[in-house]
Parts: structure tokens; sequence; C-alpha cells
């Protein structure tokens, strides 16, 4: 059973922060000593790193799910939460980092390379941090921030210098055993190389590297065989080597159908077209396979083929082939531009740029989108009005509600932030010099109610009682009756 494995999907899940804390300093003889919560620690972050001892991916076909560490919330005394670690997955080179729908998100090439796959939510701040002038004790905190959930697939292509293609059986697996100390299995039947194997060759002072690609067949780029699983380590190699066996007696089969057939799948999976090429006429050692090398060498030279009559059995011809490979590697090195050192880009903020959106929807709701607005909801808790009542100065400020109203949003119109959903009412008094009432209220949310209070409640009781004593004591007091009088009874 084979242990290489070439495309993976991961489930990554980045820490969430910590809560911030609300607390209030209380000592002898200091009852009120002002907010000391501290803040909630940051949530770890899901990295991939290039690792030159990891060669595939098969840890993570047994252990998709990545998780890293949430932050710990604050607590009081000013004491902040710490902050979660962060998860570095290492990752062979050549890993290509791509989203569910196909879109390439990083192409993981060099050692140390490293790309942020899932960053952890910011903590949450505690009501010391939220203290100021105006809001003295702040009664609530903020919540830590989920961190990103999400799905990528890691695709590996192999990162090789010279890539050997061919039918299967025509000898590759023995060709990269012969010039580099791979170990390949080798098997006289088709489809005995069922991964990519890598061999390091060296040449004089060239050291470069060699990818056996698995056998391909016609069809190979649409789906059959093993071809399109293994195409893509073909991506990256500067120079392809065509391995063709010429003596094989497989009926239709001959050196120049095979180069076309390969070709033909090379150029239907595309962006090949520039590598340079060489044909390596293997298995010379039988007489057939001599003579129709020698037949089809001048057929293959007039199409521009560099061509090498070579036998892994006897290795003739091995050290003209490496000698050749080594020398169209260095000119494409030397060909290629030079590294660049990676560019820091700075994109300021255009001048008019709110930092928010809002997007009227058909069914007569609105819909605002921007960084800090969804961050902001996503670190209020709902639960404590004078935590909403801060949300809506914040988002006023940021001329959330100046917008709504620009947009044709009225009174009890349903307006979204992120997952939360608002009957918007616009308040008179959200983002100016507010001062807050009581810890953990805000008097601009407070509904009068209909119903009564208390001592309202037991006022209103003693009245209706003193009613009852009088209508039961008027009877008896102010009604005078004379049942000897019939005249008074008709």
């Amino acid at each position: 059973m084979t242990t290489f494995v070439d495309r993976v999907v991961l489930h990554m899940q980045a820490g969430d922060g910590g809560h911030g804390c609300a607390s209030i300093h209380r000592e002898k003889f200091k009852p009120f000593g002002g907010p000391d919560g501290g803040n909630g620690g940051h949530g770890g972050s899901v990295s991939l790193v290039v690792d030159p001892q990891v060669t595939t991916l098969l840890d993570f076909h047994f252990r998709p799910h990545l998780k890293a560490e949430n932050g710990k919330g604050g607590a009081g005394s000013n004491r902040d939460g710490a902050n979660g670690h962060d998860l570095l997955i290492k990752v062979p080179n050549g890993t290509v980092v791509l989203s569910p729908d196909g879109e390439v998100l990083a192409d993981l090439v060099g050692a140390g390379t490293t790309f942020e796959a899932a960053r952890g939510g910011r903590g949450g701040r505690g009501n010391a941090s939220l203290a100021n002038a105006r809001r003295k004790a702040p009664g609530f905190a903020e919540l830590g921030e989920p961190g990103d959930r999400l799905d990528v697939v890691l695709e590996l292509k192999s990162v090789a210098d010279v890539g050997l293609v061919g039918f299967p059986s025509a000898g590759k697996s023995s060709l990269i055993s012969v010039i580099s100390a791979a170990k390949p299995k080798i098997a006289d039947y088709p489809f005995t190389t069922l991964v990519p194997n890598l061999g390091v060759v060296r040449v004089d002072n060239h050291t470069f590297t060699v990818a056996d690609v698995p056998g391909l067949i016609p069809g190979a780029a649409t789906g059959k065989g093993l071809g399109l699983e293994f195409l893509r380590h073909v991506e990256r190699c500067a120079v392809l080597v065509h391995v063709v066996d010429t003596a094989t007696l497989e009926p239709g089969r001959d050196p120049l159908a095979d180069i076309d057939t390969i070709e033909a799948e090379l150029s239907e999976y595309g962006g090949l077209a520039d590598r340079p090429r060489l044909v390596a006429l293997n298995k010379i050692d039988v007489p057939d396979g001599r003579d129709l090398a020698e037949i089809v060498r001048p057929d293959l030279e007039a199409r521009g083929f560099r061509v090498f009559e070579v036998s892994t059995a006897t290795r003739e011809g091995l050290k003209e082939l490496m000698f050749a490979m080594a020398e169209v590697v260095e000119q494409a090195r030397l060909a290629a531009p030079p590294a660049e050192p990676t560019r820091i880009v700075i994109r300021p903020k255009a001048v008019d740029d709110a930092g928010f959106s809002i997007e009227a929807e058909e069914d007569g709701s609105f819909t605002v989108r921007g960084v800090r607005p969804e961050r902001w909801v996503r670190q209020t808790n709902f639960e404590n009005d004078e935590a909403v009542g801060f949300l809506a100065d914040r988002l006023a400020r940021l001329g959330v509600e100046e917008k709504l109203a620009k947009a044709g949003a009225k009174p009890g119109d349903l307006v979204r932030i992120g997952e939360r959903e608002f009957d918007w009412q616009p308040t008179l008094y959200a983002g100016v010099d507010f001062v807050p009432g009581s810890r953990g209220t805000d008097i601009r949310l407070e509904e009068k109610s209909t119903r009564a209070s208390a001592a309202e409640r037991l006022e209103a009781r003693k009245a209706r009682r003193r009613r009852e004593d009088e209508l039961a004591g008027a009877p008896q007091e102010g009604l005078d009756v004379d049942m000897d009088d019939d005249e008074d009874w008709e």
C-alpha cells in the first residue's frame, strides 16, 4: 500500500479570542476603586510552513482537523488573559494552497516559506480599557472575537529540475534508480509506479533533481489512468525527458507514436509547451530495440529533439544523457529571472472611504458591510444594555446611522450587521457626549412600562379597600326602611 499522498482537504479552526473582564476594584476602606478588568488574550493562528524534511501530505490524510489554542479570558486586578499558541503546520516544498472553489491562496516554494491560513480572533477589551472621562466605570466588557474557520485544499507539486515522462513500463523507474540513489519499485507489469519518485543526480559540479512521474496513457489529461493525478508534478520541471520503450511488443506501439501521444496529453494539460525536451530511447540492450532506435533516431532529430540511446540494464549511454540533462538544467537556471525580495505593498485607504457600505435588499431590509462594524457587533454582549448603548455610539460616530437614513431606512426597518439583525430605531443621543447612568444600563434603551409600580399598586389596593368598607357600611347608617308600611313596597 502506498504511503504517498499529494492532495488533502484540511478543516482549519483558529483560536477564539478570550473575553474581557468587567470588574471593579474593591478593598478595605475603598469600596469603589474603579474598573480593573483585564483584556482577553488573542486566539492562536494556523500557519503553513515549508519543511524540506517533509515529503508527503500523508499525516494530514489521517488528521485533517486542525485547531489552534483559544485565548484566555481577562481577570480582575488588571490581569490580561494569555494569548493562544499558534499552530505551525509543516508541509512539503511545492505545496499549493487552494480554496474549495479552486482559487489559489498560496504557492509555498522554498524552505521556511510561511502562509497564515487561519487568523486567530482578537481578545475582548476589559472595562479598564473601555473607561474614559464620561464612562468612568463601565459595567461591561467586550467579548472575544471568534477565530477563522475554513476548509483549504493542499496539493503537492513536486519541485524537480527534470521530469521523466512516458508510457507505463517504459523504464522510467529503472532510469532514476541507476542515475540517483532513489529506490523505486520496479516490476515487469504496467503501473508499477503509483507515486512520483524524486532522485538527486550529481554530474561533475552540477546537482539537479529528477522526478519519475507515473506512467501516462491516452486520455490521461481527462482523467484516465493515473495521469490526471500526477501530471501536476511536471509543472515545475525545467526539462522534460521522454523515456521511450524501443522493445515493446504491444501492437500499435512505436517510439514516434508514443511521443506523439505523450505530447498530445501534455499539450491538453497546458502550460508545458516552452519546456525543452530530450528523448531517451531505452532498452537498446535488446537487439530489436537497438535496431528500432537506429531507425527512428533520424526522424526524431528532424523534429528538433536531442536523442540518446540508453540501456538501464547495461548503463550504456547514461553518461551522455546525464551530462545533457545537466547542461539543459543549467541553461534553464541561467535564463530564469533572478529572485526578487518580497516587496512590502502599502495600500492606503481612499480619502472618502468610510470603512463600511450599506446595501438595500429586495425585501426592504438593509445590510451594513465593513470590517469594523462587523467586528464590533461580534464583540458586543447583547444581554447588557450598557454594552448595546456603547455599540450604538460607535456606529453613530462611524456614520452608520446617517448613511442608513440617506439610504432610505425608516424606523422599524430590518438592518443586518454580520450575523445580527436589528429593528432600526434612530437614537437621538447616539454618538454625542452622552453620560451613562447606572452600571450595566442605558436610559436610552429603557422602555416605559404600562405596569404600575409597587407603590402605585399598594395605594390602589388601599383605596379599593376603603371603598369596599364605605359600601359595606352605607346601608346600616343611611338607609331607613319601614317594614310595617305596606305602601312603601307597592
